[in-house]
């Protein structure tokens, strides 16, 4: 391949976008004859990052999206053979690539599903050396479009129903495809709208945002004040929360309440925002006060449980940043034969699994164990045989899930500080399997 100093990725480009190891490792099943053996893996986390008593499951589109794609092209596997790294491959195991697509079975949770630590967000049924190779962009894109999402139902919870939540975490994204992920996780989340544009528009969705400091200080520079740039503003996009704290955000509300205009919309980017928008909202009251500036769901609820008048907020490096979702994925069973792994503090559950839950509690077992009375499993045929068998969601039926999913969780697992643990029960059959599959 000629390299490609854009680094610009396609979807051309799935089958490469993963870590050397998922190779080598597939060249290797491929050398000991097990390379077509049944293997199952599945995507979890072992625990949630602090202060979370949930995650919210996101990603899933992307996944589905990815392995229909995969597959390798010529002109990768001569990449591949010009590295030297894979002289001593079998020559079976390019045929392996040039020939292959995915052919496996995914089981998955609906995007906008609460679950918790050893749950399985999804699970992969297929030769061992496709389930092997998707790793890596599996837990890339469920890692992070479940942090996002994750933080943003936090968001809306601090918030409450009725305020307007911005996505503002383009700048602070880790990269530009990360950036557009997050809108989307955000906004299937519970989140009313992003800044960024093109993500926007690819959702069918409509970009908002308001106006930043540099258009203050242009404007106000060479017409000689602060209130020119914010009428000039205000003329071309009247609907449009004006930034009033380039320099003194209280003189600023003082002018414009004088003014003959109708003001829709005040932002705040700095200083003591209670203080700030409880002033602001006297001088102009029929004005909606939005907040921004390192906002997370911890200073929202701090914001208005100090009484803050605000109706609505910009969200964006605590958002797109931050601990992240630290899920796995781990071979489950190979070839009918049930696997765990076992190290301290890592040990896994075997078998293919299902979730089952009822209000108040779920339950972890094995996937050919019967739903009890009153349960509903979680995990879903997404893709039979290669073959996608599950329907494209709108955002709008993702975020009515999630608002669902975190409504049905005990007040106490809700909690932003210190969250009460939701209980999930290990099946007896699933907890005897474990213990069998324990090596002395």
């Amino acid at each position: 391949m000629t390299p490609n100093s854009s680094l610009h990725l396609t979807p051309t480009d799935y089958s490469l976008l993963t870590d050397l190891y998922q190779l080598t490792m597939a060249s290797c099943y491929v050398g000991e004859g097990l390379a077509m053996k049944p293997a199952s893996f599945e995507l979890f986390a072992r625990s949630l990052p602090s202060d979370f008593g949930y995650l919210i499951a996101m990603g899933l589109e992307q996944v589905l999206e990815y392995l229909t794609e995969f597959r390798f092209s010529t002109k990768q596997i001569e990449a591949l053979q010009a590295t030297g790294i894979f002289d001593q491959a079998p020559a079976a195991f390019w045929d392996l690539l040039a020939a292959g697509g995915f052919t496996g079975d995914l089981w998955a949770v609906p995007e906008g599903t609460a679950v918790f630590p050893q749950e399985p967000l999804l699970r992969i049924d297929a030769p061992l050396w496709q389930a092997q190779l998707v790793e890596t962009y599996l837990l890339n894109t469920m890692n992070y479009q479940t942090l996002i999402a994750t933080r943003a139902a936090r968001l809306r919870q601090a918030a409450g129903a009725e305020a307007m939540i911005l996505e503002f975490g383009t700048r602070r994204a880790f990269s530009p495809q990360g950036a557009v992920w997050a809108a989307r996780a955000a906004l299937a989340a519970g989140l009313d709208a992003t800044s960024n544009v093109l993500a926007a528009l690819q959702l069918g969705e409509k970009p908002a945002g308001t106006m930043a400091h540099a258009l203050v200080m242009a404007i106000g520079a060479i017409a000689g004040s602060e209130d020119e740039a914010l009428a000039a503003f205000h003329r071309y996009f009247p609907g449009a929360p004006l930034l009033i704290d380039t320099y003194d955000a209280i003189a600023a509300a003082q002018r414009l309440a004088a003014g003959d205009r109708t003001i829709t919309g005040i932002r705040l980017d700095s200083g003591d925002l209670v203080s700030l928008s409880q002033q602001v909202h006297a001088l102009l009251p029929e004005a909606a006060i939005f907040a921004s500036g390192d906002l997370d769901e911890w200073e929202i609820e701090r914001l208005r449980a100090a009484g803050a008048c605000l109706q609505g907020y910009g969200v964006g490096t605590r958002l797109v940043t931050g601990n992240p979702v630290n899920g796995v994925y781990k071979l489950v069973d190979i070839d009918g034969i049930p696997t765990m792994k076992q190290s301290s503090s890592k040990a896994t559950y075997p078998g293919r699994k299902q979730i089952y839950r009822q209000p108040g509690r779920d339950r972890l077992t094995l996937a050919t164990s019967a739903a009890q009375p009153g349960e509903i499993p979680l995990l879903t045929l997404m893709m039979r045989q290669g073959k996608r068998c599950y329907p494209v969601e709108s955002l709008a039926e993702i975020r009515d899930r999630t608002q669902t999913n975190v409504a049905q969780l005990p007040d106490p697992v809700r909690a932003l500080r210190h969250p009460a643990p939701y209980p999930v029960e290990i099946s007896p059959d699933l907890a005897q399997l474990q213990q069998s599959c324990r090596r002395a």
